[in-house]
């Protein structure tokens, strides 16, 4: 099967998903997009000399019967899907996605790929499947870094390192969360985490952190960590950190940044807020190392075949 790759039209984003080092043996055709790994220096021809086809953006969802975008696709390119198409990337379908699936997933019957690390699915015809021969975790770095990237970024634009003056707080144990702890603790010993069963004890104590990082993700469904109510406890001019970016759900009332603009005053609450989403990308050289040894493992390698097979079955 031909499978194209575009490159992402996120704001801001540098991670290059296919390196040309990774391909070998693939099963599929691969395409990918004029000036692909511009972001690393990488040529088209170093593509070319893998096999690869190079094409211009259109013509790839023209030739293509899979898509892969690392990032949700932009509305921009909404008129270059083509009915019946497979498109693979971080989807999120019940999330940032939700505007995708309802204007072109279900109209154009698209088989969506969602590679969340957690439990990789496909998603058709409002069903769920689960492609077996993709790990649970399969690429947990890219969240470790999230959350160490997202620390120390959220840190340098408040323009503070903190010392044992300030009391810290890491919402989850997660790879997000261990990521964050990594990079916090490098600062100050006084870091507390504090899992899933243990948040009744950080709310008793809510009002003492001058630094609060949340990596626990649980989605529009789940409940909130944080709600609006104990918000107005947390003390004034205290730094939140969500290196999940699970906006306005794991801690309520509240909105992305962006990596030009990281930090937002709440003149409200009198709090700093940082939630930026694609906090990866600002170790893009890192991640893509490991997005594209890995997704070369298990996604672009076997027959992208093998996802149409699951919603037959």
């Amino acid at each position: 099967m031909k499978l194209g790759f575009i490159k992402s039209s996120f704001p801001n984003e540098q991670r290059v998903s296919l390196l040309p080092k990774h391909i070998k043996d693939f099963k599929n055709d691969i395409f990918i997009e004029t000036g692909f790994g511009d972001s690393l220096n990488i040529s088209d021809e170093e593509y070319r000399k893998k096999g690869v086809t190079i094409l211009e953006r259109s013509e790839i969802f023209f030739t293509c019967k899979a898509i892969f975008s690392l990032k949700l696709i932009q509305p921009s390119d909404y008129e270059y899907i083509r009915n019946n198409q497979i498109i693979i990337g971080w989807t999120h379908p019940k999330g940032s996605g939700k505007s995708f699936m309802i204007n072109q997933a279900i109209p154009k019957k698209l088989v969506v790929v969602d590679l969340d690390n957690k439990r990789p699915k496909v998603f058709y015809d409002g069903k769920e499947y689960l492609p077996k021969w993709i790990p649970t975790d399969f690429i947990y770095q890219n969240s470790f870094y999230a959350g160490y990237a997202g620390t120390i970024h959220a840190l340098i634009s408040y323009g503070l390192f903190p010392t044992h003056e300030e009391k810290i707080a890491v919402l989850g144990s997660g790879n997000v969360s261990q990521g964050s702890f990594h990079a916090i603790s490098k600062f100050s010993d006084n870091v507390r985490m504090f899992y899933r069963k243990t948040i009744p004890e950080f709310k008793e104590q809510i009002e003492k952190f001058d630094i609060i990082i949340n990596g626990i993700d649980v989605g529009s469904e789940g409940v909130a960590i944080v709600t609006k109510k104990e918000r107005k406890k947390i003390k004034e001019g205290c730094l939140i950190i969500d290196v999940a970016a699970d906006v306005g759900n794991t801690i309520e009332d509240t909105d992305f940044t962006t990596i030009d603009n990281p930090i937002r005053y709440d003149s409200i609450n009198k709090h700093y807020f940082y939630a930026v989403s694609n906090t990866p990308t600002l170790v893009y050289r890192n991640v893509s190392e490991v997005i594209s040894e890995k997704f070369s493992k298990y996604i672009y390698a076997p027959k992208i075949e093998m996802f149409l097979d699951l919603i037959e079955t």
